[in-house]
């Protein structure tokens, strides 16, 4: 695969808060010894010379993704010539895993399941499909006879449809899922998704397409590509607070792990989407924070350094309050205090402390919209 002198380049992007502005780089990465340098591309100079740079992986090298260098956070924007785009291009391919409403209380399990089988969940988002969509969606299954079945149940409550990203993608998700009975599943692919979260033929926990074209299509209905909002998203914008798995908690792979955690102790998730934030927005959701946190600033440009995913939080019966549940949020004061809260489990520090909430309830929908 690799020759002894090999090289990758990408065009990099990087917003520089002082001067409100994108700067362009071209970024070089050396497999070899794991090595990176970057050019200014406007000034054309040097900006960091060929440096090594442990925790940067080939892996990670695919447009479209965030990448973090020296604290320095860069959107791969473009492949920097023929050679990295042949080499690196090809090997990536996208498909949809869809979750279907059979299995909402499993997310968690399935999400860490894509991410432990080394996909990257590049979009993400609860919705509810309409007849109409549904039936573009199932429009292959049209004369079957449990045609109608199926519309009704994929329409009976939230979906999660998300694009992931990986080697063979459509192959190896196809494989993780099983056979679409789930009985037949149990017999033949007992480790599989269906084999283990699914009940029967119709009730299969999830679903795959089955070539890189259906994909395409599938991606299309969900994530329409023309700037389109595709399905509706899932919220209710009641009696709701808001919950934010940043972006440091996205990039370790604990996204899976944190929504197990939230459903167990009982909570609802009712809406759930991806983003990646850009700054100015950032700002103004943390309008309330400015001038009072000492850590305003880094808190800012953690949520903006890659996807976070945000979720409304429906209250229980009776109702918990969630914010105890995510705990204080300095995760070294958790650890003592509230040992088996959110931010003592999954946190880091003050600034990546796995998760944003609502701080004052009144405040929850506002969040959430």
């Amino acid at each position: 695969f690799q020759s002894q002198d090999d090289r990758f380049a990408f065009t990099a992007e990087w917003y520089d808060p002082n001067a409100s502005l994108f700067r362009r780089y071209e970024l070089l990465y050396y497999p070899k010894d794991g090595s990176v340098e970057m050019y200014d591309v406007k000034n054309h100079r040097t900006f960091l010379k060929r440096t090594k740079y442990e925790s940067l992986h080939l892996e990670d090298l695919f447009v479209g993704n965030k990448i973090t260098v020296f604290s320095r956070h860069l959107s791969l924007v473009d492949y920097g010539d023929q050679y990295t785009a042949r080499k690196l291009g090809s090997r990536k391919e996208r498909t949809l895993a869809l979750i279907k409403p059979d299995a909402m209380t499993k997310i968690g399990e399935l999400i860490d399941i894509i991410i432990n089988a080394g996909f990257t969940i590049t979009k993400a988002k609860m919705m509810v499909l309409s007849r109409k969509e549904a039936a573009d969606f199932y429009v292959d299954h049209q004369s079957k006879p449990f045609y109608n079945e199926l519309l009704q149940f994929i329409t009976s409550g939230p979906i999660v449809a998300m694009e992931i990203l990986g080697d063979d993608a459509v192959c190896k998700w196809k494989t993780l899922l099983g056979p679409a009975n789930s009985a037949v599943a149990q017999t033949d692919a007992p480790d599989s998704i269906r084999a283990n979260f699914g009940q029967d033929g119709l009730k299969n926990a999830a679903h795959g397409p089955d070539s890189v074209a259906s994909a395409a299509q599938e991606l299309e209905l969900f994530f329409p590509s023309s700037g389109g909002h595709g399905p509706v998203n899932s919220a209710k914008f009641t009696n709701c607070t808001c919950c934010i798995i940043k972006p440091h908690a996205v990039n370790e792979g604990l996204a899976g792990k944190i929504i197990k955690a939230i459903i167990s102790e009982g909570f609802q998730i009712s809406a759930l989407q991806m983003f990646n934030m850009e700054r100015a927005n950032v700002e103004e959701f943390y309008e309330i924070y400015k001038g009072v946190v000492a850590e305003y600033m880094e808190m800012v440009t953690e949520l903006c350094s890659g996807p976070c995913i945000a979720m409304e939080i429906l209250q229980p019966e009776p109702p918990k309050v969630f914010r105890d549940f995510c705990g204080p949020s300095d995760p070294e004061i958790a650890r003592h205090l509230r040992p088996g809260t959110l931010r003592a489990v999954f946190g880091k520090n003050k600034i990546q402390n796995a998760v944003h909430c609502t701080d004052l309830p009144e405040d929850g929908l506002l969040e959430v919209r």
